[in-house]
């Protein structure tokens, strides 16, 4: 096999290897890492003896994300505040390229274990059967089939019930932006539902509620005393976009902090709220995303 062979062959297969890590782990940085990891190991090995590169660099991937989660476990035991997934920014190509995985789904793999998680990815995500599962994860095609089984009935409550369309989708992430940020506490009442879920990721490195507000009255407490520090220190508009296949938007807010919101949306109003805003999972962001113009303006679709 040529070396551009080589080149050509991993970087057709790249992308798919890219999501399938980043469902697995929900962190960017983490799935690039792994990816790169792949391709060393693919550049190393003998490759006259693959026949299937595409299952074999799957193979890789799912075991190196499989030991990246039990140690990933851990260093989640002592987060402070709500964890969210690293945001995923849809590709403008793309659209459709994570329907199948939204963020809430995301942070429900997470109470599965590495198996399981691989297991209904590669399966129920990637349509892979479960033979080649077994030889994936070291396991026989009964045990496989049996982690998935475990893993649906445990995620099937997180698929959202209702799915707007994009165009519905944003319409709210600009209705929601305008109320929040201009105090219009009664259009707010308006765009959420009454048992709304606000969930916001500081980390513990930026300021951030350290437990999620649940129901609308909490959630109005909430955006009435940030409707008070926006006036003070106006939100960045940056631009709207689909964050892990959900509607949403970027803003840098005081102190030059950038800021993702995402919204679950259930019969045309926000069933969920999900805010990032830990530095470190926001570093992908594209660096024309940190040069806005200062100030808050209310925003229509116009502006996109």
């Amino acid at each position: 096999m040529q070396a551009t062979d080589t080149e050509a062959i991993f970087s057709g297969l790249r992308p798919r290897l890219t999501r399938l890590a980043y469902r697995m782990l929900g962190s960017v940085a983490d799935a690039e890492d792994i990816v790169q990891d792949a391709w060393l190991r693919w550049l190393n090995h003998d490759r006259r003896n693959v026949r299937e590169p595409a299952a074999f660099l799957q193979t890789i991937v799912t075991r190196l994300c499989v030991n990246e989660l039990k140690s990933a476990r851990r260093r989640r035991e002592t987060y402070i505040g709500p964890w969210l997934p690293e945001p995923f920014f849809d590709p403008e190509d793309e659209e459709d390229v994570l329907e199948d995985i939204t963020l809430p789904l995301m942070m429900a793999l997470e109470r599965l274990s590495p198996l399981e998680r691989a297991a209904f990815l590669l399966h129920d995500v990637f349509g892979v059967g479960f033979e080649e599962i077994s030889g994936t994860l070291g396991r026989d095609a009964a045990a496989c089939r049996k982690l998935a089984s475990r893993a649906r009935l445990h995620i099937h409550q997180a698929r959202p019930r209702f799915n707007a369309t994009k165009e519905e989708g944003l319409a709210l992430a600009a209705a929601f932006y305008t109320a929040s940020r201009t105090g219009d506490m009664q259009a707010l009442r308006g765009l959420l539902t009454k048992d709304v879920v606000i969930y916001t990721d500081g980390g513990g490195r930026v300021a951030a509620p350290t437990s999620p507000s649940t129901g609308i009255d909490a959630a109005l407490k909430l955006f009435r005393g940030l409707a008070r520090y926006f006036a003070r220190s106006p939100s960045r508009f940056v631009r709207y976009a689909a964050i892990d296949g959900l509607p949403g938007f970027v803003t840098i807010e005081a102190g030059g902090i950038a800021q993702t919101s995402a919204f679950l949306v259930d019969k045309g109003r926000i069933a969920a709220v999900y805010v990032t805003r830990n530095p470190e999972k926001l570093h992908h962001l594209r660096a024309s995303d940190r040069k806005v113009e200062s100030g808050f303006r209310p925003v229509s679709m116009r502006d996109e």
